[in-house]
């Protein structure tokens, strides 16, 4: 049942609710009814607006009905853990609260070409399936033929092995896998488009700025920030706000912040920016960019922007293998998150690639739940923090294995069985059996768009001088994407600062011409 403290925080989220809900709860005679129905019931207590019905029928779900009318989404199962905002949210945004996709967004979802029916496989335990459930439960709610049920796997475990799921989210349309693993609503409505279609979107027209922000992670929103202070029309486009911190949980290096987590500091940006005029253009990718004095930039869905002044600040993501197998797997045993999709090995053999913090840090996690866990290392030695490797050692079931290198994910057509590793003293080729592969070997700069347009280095990042001008006129660039080294979130942060201050020095001089 929920405590006090909740049912108080729930009176005042749902005090201005316009419509009359019911939540209509199959639950009779299921082994975990009364948890499910007194979920529900509390709910229902905190608004006048919200009615229980228990219905008199098999099944283990929850219905919503808004003024009479039965809407596209339904939970499986009991939405605790992280999915209980998923249960909130459900009531409010059917109400037309909270923070929905812009217009521009909207009307690419509303053009997807229907019916579309989806079933996400959740664990209330993943950090990640929130966002998933979440964006496809607005999806079902913006458009006119679109149906999304969550499934909380605990009490599905039947289901779950019959369709092979090995991870989650899992998104499955009829029996295909349409996605797996993290993604923002940026993701999901490009997969969406290639699997079902698209009709005819209305042509937008073409917004003017004089800075532009490609990327909403703590360099993005600096540099956004501080071009906005100076007066110039800024605008920041972003496939999400926060980028890779969402995915990051104890921030404990922010300077004058003690302590706070990813998701919460991802919050803090998005109300910063929205202190300033700047035009937030969030769930968008950029596709192509035009050079010149004035740059024009073409994202995804036919919106197109000119800017006298482009910010590069697209951050970095989970690094890949690379390997045969390793992209066909994902979501089949293939996974980048130990605390998501840990719970699925549960006295499983796991094998663990990547000996830096992340990948010593998830294999002694996985240690305490998996029968056995490899960890691999390409190097000779272990990069981790001395404590966490003398931990991983002392462990009985972890076998740490150096000088090696993964080369084939193995699989048997509907899961991954294990994985083969050449040594790289004795170029001997082993297999080892495992149920998972957890990849954890850093992070790749997010800059494959920018290729041609700016100098890259080798690894792929952006060349970029002390004031973060890259080689291009009117072109800067920030953060874990740039030759800048440390990719620190404080660093970030003072790094867009100091691109936003550049380009505004520009404007100054008269290198760029500002829009009257």
């Amino acid at each position: 049942m929920l405590d006090q403290a909740t049912l108080n925080q729930l009176k005042t989220v749902y005090a201005d609710l316009n419509s009359a809900f019911r939540l209509r709860v199959s639950a009779k005679g299921h082994p975990a009814e009364q948890e499910l129905v007194g979920m529900m019931r509390d709910v229902a207590s905190t608004s006048d607006k919200i009615e229980l019905v228990e219905l008199d029928s098999e099944g283990f779900e929850t219905r919503f009905e808004r003024d009479g009318e039965v809407l596209p989404i339904v939970i499986r199962g009991v939405p605790g853990g992280h999915e209980f905002t998923t249960l909130i949210l459900a009531i409010l945004n059917a109400d037309g609260k909270g923070k929905w996709p812009d217009d521009g967004i909207r009307k690419r979802i509303a053009a997807l070409k229907g019916p579309i029916n989806l079933v996400s496989y959740v664990s209330t335990g993943c950090v990640n399936c929130p966002d998933v459930v979440q964006a496809l439960n607005q999806m079902a709610l913006i458009h006119a033929d679109f149906h999304h049920e969550m499934v909380e796997g605990t009490h599905f475990q039947s289901e779950i092995s019959e369709r092979k799921i090995q991870g989650v989210p899992a998104v499955m349309a009829g029996d295909t896998l349409l996605h797996a693993g993290k993604a923002d609503l940026a993701d999901l409505l490009e997969k969406l488009e290639a699997h079902f279609g698209t009709g005819e979107i209305e042509a937008a027209e073409t917004k003017e700025y004089d800075v532009t922000v490609i990327g909403g992670g703590p360099a993005g929103a600096a540099a956004a920030i501080y071009t906005a202070r100076k007066g110039l029309k800024t605008a920041i486009v972003a496939e999400r706000i926060g980028g890779q911190v969402n995915e990051t949980k104890g921030i404990e290096n922010l300077v004058s912040i003690p302590y706070t987590e990813g998701p919460q500091l991802a919050a803090n940006l998005f109300e910063h920016l929205a202190e300033y005029p700047i035009d937030i253009l969030e769930h968008r990718r950029v596709e192509r960019i035009e050079d010149g004095p004035r740059k024009t930039l073409h994202m995804k869905g036919g919106e197109t922007i000119t800017t006298g002044a482009l910010i590069l600040a697209t951050g970095a993501k989970w690094r890949q293998l690379g390997i045969p197998g390793e992209k066909e797997n994902i979501g089949r045993g293939v996974a980048f998150c130990p605390h998501c999709d840990g719970p699925f090995y549960k006295d499983k053999p796991v094998v663990v690639v990547g000996g830096g913090n992340s990948g010593v840090e998830a294999a002694i996690d996985l240690a305490g739940i998996c029968s056995h866990v490899t960890l691999l290392e390409f190097a000779g030695e272990l990069k981790a923090d001395g404590v966490l490797v003398k931990k991983a050692e002392s462990l009985d079931n972890l076998t740490i294995k150096l000088n090696i290198a993964a080369s084939k994910v193995l699989d048997n057509g509907s899961k991954v069985v294990g994985i083969e590793a050449k040594g790289r003293t004795d170029n001997m080729t082993e297999t080892i059996e495992a149920d998972g592969i957890f990849v954890q070997i850093g992070l790749t700069p997010n800059s494959a768009p920018f290729k041609g347009l700016v100098e890259l280095n080798p690894m792929g990042e952006i060349v970029v001088d002390g004031h973060c001008r890259t080689g291009k006129p009117g072109i800067y660039a920030a953060g874990d994407l740039t030759t800048v080294p440390f990719k620190q979130i404080i660093i970030a942060m003072g790094e867009g600062a100091k691109a936003g201050l550049s380009a505004f020095e520009d404007f100054a001089r008269g290198n760029i011409e500002q829009l009257s």
